[in-house]
């Protein structure tokens, strides 16, 4: 089972930024497939969608619609983190954030939930009007 720590949730007003932190075993951070899901509300798995991902070997990204310009993931490999900064933050944006891990390259199905074989337990996130 490989843990992933997730760090930076919070409360912020609209239009203000959030950093989101996932930190992975160094012995499999690198040259795997990372990135976020997020679930606004319920309980169900399925119901969760994808924010963006980054492959740690190259630093290839891919991102949400909703996501795109506002929204940055990086990779930090001194230790063996992805953050994702959060910017001009809506009240929709509200959800629990999680990181998660697939072996390997991002798949081009990146946004099924499916694709990740590893989660995090999750951060709140909440964005007030």
């Amino acid at each position: 089972q490989v843990q992933l720590v997730e760090s930076g949730g919070g409360s912020v007003q609209a239009g203000g930024s959030l950093t989101l932190s996932c930190r992975a075993p160094g012995n499999i951070y690198r040259s795997h497939c990372m990135g976020w899901f997020r679930q606004t509300s319920g309980d169900k798995r399925e119901e969760r969608e994808a924010v963006a991902t980054i492959y740690t070997d190259t630093g290839t990204t891919d991102y949400a619609d909703f996501a795109k310009g506002s929204f940055t993931i990086f990779q930090h490999n001194s230790n063996n983190s992805v953050t994702l900064q959060m910017n001009s933050l809506k009240p929709e944006d509200t959800a629990k954030y999680y990181c998660v891990l697939d072996w390997g390259h991002c798949r081009a199905n990146w946004w099924d939930q499916g694709s990740y074989a590893f989660w995090g337990q999750g951060t709140q996130v909440t964005v007030s009007s």
